[in-house]
């Protein structure tokens, strides 16, 4: 609880420069919206950090294309919906509450939305990234 209400606090701000302006740009009804979480060196990994996020998505929402910083090696985990996702070459899949999958450095999620248009979905994504990795998600063409 306390996690969230600071998160909340600072979203706007945070969600600009920890996962790029397209999420904060974008209409909110079709789009997701980004909660960080937490964002703290680890502690036994110099030059990392652990960074995560809450990735909520209304009924029919999806996220732009889009990298994730070169660095980052990331663990998206389902929390409640469903949510269809594709990573560079791979065929798209749906994963539904308690299910997850990981994304290399460098991966190309090219679909990444809620696969219900009447239900919202929510994802936590955990990032491993270099330190001074600021920057953690570029849509195509931007």
């Amino acid at each position: 609880m306390r996690s969230e209400v600071l998160a909340a606090a600072g979203v706007a701000a945070l969600s600009m420069t920890l996962c790029g302006a397209a999420a904060a740009d974008a209409p909110a009804a079709r789009h997701e919206t980004v909660t960080p979480l937490a964002n703290e060196p680890v502690a036994n990994v110099p030059g990392k950090r652990l960074v995560s996020l809450i990735v909520d998505y209304p009924p029919g929402a999806k996220s732009l294309p889009h990298r994730h910083a070169g660095s980052a090696f990331i663990y998206a985990y389902v929390v409640s919906g469903r949510i269809r996702s594709a990573v560079d070459d791979q065929p798209s899949r749906v994963y539904g509450v308690g299910e997850g999958w990981f994304e290399k450095p460098g991966a190309h999620h090219v679909v990444s939305e809620n696969a219900s248009e009447t239900q919202p979905a929510r994802l936590l994504a955990v990032f491993i990234v270099d330190a001074d990795d600021t920057k953690l998600t570029t849509p195509d063409g931007g």
